[in-house]
């Protein structure tokens, strides 16, 4: 099992490349099972969730055609439509496959899905919509049984904003009979990229980036080409990196325009930022100011990058609290932080950090993707070594972040363990 072995107290300076966004790669992905013809995609991230999803989509017959971040899927000989538990238990994002499999064969066994112990993430809604638009499901032996011979269009209105749920009952609707209005729709930018995709490949889409969407169903779709977003969350994990340790670095092939109330935070810690087009430059001279903030759907400030945050105001000179109202067990990065000399303590959803003038380094141990991140950043500015264990969680989302890191002048590198 590999770990991170990091020497920090070291400024970072140079360009980071930002990669294609996990979380919109993963449901377009999925789109290879809604047609019969070439979707061809680029600006695909090559990271383990995405590895998982490409294996289930070929033991389904899907075929793929890969050369670097570009790959061909084609849905022509799609005739298994099993997710099997062998490998939904990695990934929760695996769940995305039940709508396009009854949407457009019938039928669906799809397991319960796993991925990470962050709290509850319930499939309730996916189950609740597919209902509404027809289908007949059950659960049993910890798998989801769905059958349609169409799904027909209805009103669906979720009991909560869900990213996966918008995503997988926007995908049944778009083959079936009729029109469909989801309310209370997710509004995430990877949930726009699924859409437009869509849009592409023939379907009927109206509200994109609002929290209803109108969708007119039609018989079948066609292929087309789509470059997936670039990641959010990874840029704004390097901008928190540099926040924390200081330096001047220039992330391309990124958006700014999908990170507002991140950059707005950023810029509060002390950090000045320059964007342009597809570019983001940062430069941090200063101990950063500490941030407090509350944990929203979009556009408000994302779960996914709480705990690097929380990393950052570590090291500030103020008292700061942390609100998490999305997942109830997303703190367990907490007490590893505190390993490394930070003074957190939390009470419920909330966490009141202390700044500190230094932390120092330490073994510590990931607990889920995020959490990863925030303990890298935390070991880029302790002083001494720290040693990031179960980093198989950071593989899951990032890109070869060491190998970036290291490219602007850290001092990490990955290493076997016995």
């Amino acid at each position: 099992m590999d770990k991170l072995i990091i020497h920090g107290g070291r400024r970072l300076n140079g360009e980071i490349p930002i990669s294609g966004a996990k979380n919109a790669a993963l449901p377009i992905l999925c789109t290879g099972l809604l047609t019969a013809d070439d979707v061809v995609l680029t600006n695909v991230p090559h990271l383990k969730d995405v590895q998982t999803m490409l294996d289930l989509l070929r033991q389904m017959g899907v075929s793929i055609k890969q050369e670097g971040d570009r790959m061909i899927l084609n849905g022509r000989n799609v005739n298994q439509f099993d997710a099997p538990y062998e490998l939904v238990k990695t990934m929760r994002a695996a769940i995305l496959v039940l709508c396009p499999l009854v949407a457009r064969f019938g039928e669906a066994r799809v397991s319960l899905p796993g991925g990470c112990a962050i709290g509850s993430r319930p499939v309730e809604q996916h189950i609740k919509g597919l209902r509404a638009m027809g289908a007949e499901v059950e659960i049993k032996g910890g798998y989801i049984y769905a059958r349609a011979k169409r799904l027909k269009g209805t009103r669906i209105v979720t009991d909560m904003i869900t990213v996966t749920g918008t995503e997988n009952l926007l995908m049944a609707a778009v083959l079936a009979e009729g029109e469909t209005i989801i309310k209370n729709a997710a509004r995430e930018p990877e949930v726009t990229d699924l859409a437009h995709l869509l849009v592409k490949m023939g379907a009927k889409i109206e509200g994109i980036g609002t929290d209803q969407l109108v969708i007119h169903g039609v018989e079948s779709l066609h292929g087309a080409a789509h470059h997936v977003i670039p990641d959010r969350i990874e840029t704004g994990t390097f901008l928190c990196a540099v926040a924390a340790t200081g330096g001047d670095v220039l992330l391309t092939n990124t958006c700014d325009n999908i990170l507002d109330v991140a950059l707005h935070k950023i810029r509060e810690m002390g950090a000045v930022l320059t964007c342009c087009g597809d570019s983001i430059r940062i430069q941090m001279d200063k101990r950063p100011k500490g941030v407090s903030f509350r944990t929203t759907e979009y556009p408000g400030f994302p779960t996914d990058m709480q705990a690097q945050f929380m990393a950052v105001n570590c090291l500030a000179a103020e008292t700061t609290h942390v609100v998490e109202t999305i997942f109830e067990n997303r703190f367990m990065h907490v007490q590893e932080l505190n390993r490394l000399g930070a003074k957190i303590r939390t009470e419920g959803n909330t966490a009141f950090v202390t700044g500190v003038d230094k932390l120092v380094g330490a073994p510590v141990m990931a607990t889920d993707l995020r959490a990863s991140a925030s303990l890298v950043i935390a070991g880029l500015a302790a002083q001494g070594e720290t040693h990031v264990n179960r980093i198989y969680h950071l593989d899951r989302g990032y890109d070869q972040m060491e190998v970036k890191l290291a490219a602007v002048g850290a001092d990490i590198r990955r290493v076997s363990k016995e």
